[in-house]
């Protein structure tokens, strides 16, 4: 029986991360054999593909543990406010959904990224003139201390809002407002929708910046690259809220819904 917890477990989170890593080892297979693919060249490949991967994860997944003192902060402000947030229990979704977690939630983190690259490289543009460019943000195979420094704080913003965002969509947080008595639905719109939004609006910056042939070029490979560490910051994020759903209700100082399944 001991040796069968740490199998089970190994087999649970294979099936749940397995595919970001095939997508990765595919990405070092063609780096090798093409020369050069999604910002990775010929053998050098298989180590800096990995260290990519990890870096990238860890500055994804290490930003959850902020959340507990962010909804502590969103408590205090939404208790200022007229109306009140409310817990629908049967609104919860804290299982793991394939299309979910590894589709939809990992494109819009991949999008998001590129919406806040944009973002900067405008702000950067306005300081330093036309000098900055797009390529700033992109991996070009030697060390740069100040891109480095700019992808991991942007990598590190963009978890901290997804995770805010998320985690109010997996509790099934809804604001009911104490004067018209109804209840809106702020998780599923703030953590699903915007997100989205901003995504997409993230991708079509992209266009701007380069030619419809570049860009979709770039964007396959940033695709390819990003993906399997937001699947996986995907994943580890619905694991912490199902271990910590009842402590941040409780900094959010959420009250329990009576109401079910129905929505007013």
């Amino acid at each position: 029986m001991v040796h069968l917890m740490p199998s089970k477990n190994f087999y649970r989170w294979f099936k749940e991360v397995g595919y970001a890593f095939l997508i990765l080892v595919f990405t070092i297979v063609v780096s090798i054999f093409l020369g050069e693919f999604a910002f990775l060249k010929g053998w050098e490949a298989i180590y800096r593909g990995f260290i990519r991967f990890f870096r990238i994860t860890l500055f994804l997944c290490f930003p959850l543990y902020l959340l507990l003192p962010i909804y502590s902060k969103l408590g205090f402000v939404f208790r200022r406010m007229k109306g009140v947030l409310i817990r629908i229990e049967g609104k919860q979704e804290l299982e793991i959904h394939p299309i979910k977690h590894w589709l939809f939630r990992p494109f819009q983190g991949i999008g998001i990224g590129l919406l806040f690259a944009t973002k900067l490289l405008g702000v950067l543009q306005i300081v330093t003139g036309s000098t900055a460019t797009a390529s700033l943000f992109l991996p070009r195979g030697q060390f740069q201390l100040v891109r480095l420094l700019i992808v991991t704080w942007m990598t590190v913003l963009v978890s901290v809002l997804l995770s805010t965002l998320w985690t109010m969509d997996d509790l099934g947080i809804r604001y009911f407002n104490r004067k018209d008595y109804e209840i809106k639905m702020v998780g599923k719109y703030v953590g699903t929708l915007m997100p989205t939004v901003f995504g997409l609006y993230g991708v079509f910056s992209l266009f701007d910046q380069f030619s419809k042939m570049q860009a979709l070029i770039y964007l396959l490979q940033i695709i390819v690259m990003l993906y399997p560490p937001f699947t996986v910051f995907s994943i580890l994020h619905a694991h912490f809220i199902q271990r910590r759903a009842e402590n941040l209700s409780k900094r959010l100082f959420v009250r329990r819904g009576a109401v079910s399944n129905e929505e007013k």
